[in-house]
C-alpha cells in the first residue's frame, strides 16, 4: 500500500525540470511511480477522483499513458491502467 504522500518535489530527468506536487495529485505520483510500468488500476488504490488526479499531472507535462483492458466477471466491462511514462527523480517526500 502507498504511504500517505501529501507533497512531492521531482526531477524530470528529460528537461531537468523540478516540479513541486501536492495533496492527492503527490499521493498519485506516488503511486505511479511506486507501480513503475505495470501501472496503476484505481480499484486497486481506491480514491474519488483517479482520472481527474491523472489529468492534473498531465496539465503539468508529465506524460501518463491510459491504457484500456478488458476483464470478466458479472460486470464485464474495460477498466482503465494508469502508466506513467515521464523519468522523474523524486528529490523529496
Amino acid at each position: 500500500m502507498p504511504k500517505d504522500v501529501v507533497e512531492l518535489l521531482v526531477q524530470r530527468l528529460d528537461t531537468r525540470e523540478m516540479l513541486r506536487v501536492k495533496g492527492r495529485e503527490a499521493w498519485t505520483l506516488n503511486c505511479l511511480l511506486e507501480t513503475g510500468e505495470s501501472g496503476v488500476i484505481p480499484v486497486d488504490r481506491p480514491a474519488p477522483r483517479w482520472s481527474a488526479y491523472v489529468h492534473s499531472l498531465r496539465k503539468r507535462g508529465l506524460v501518463i499513458d491510459t491504457i484500456d483492458e478488458q476483464h470478466a466477471g458479472p460486470y464485464s466491462g474495460t477498466h482503465g491502467r494508469y502508466v506513467l511514462r515521464t523519468s522523474l527523480q523524486v528529490l523529496k517526500t
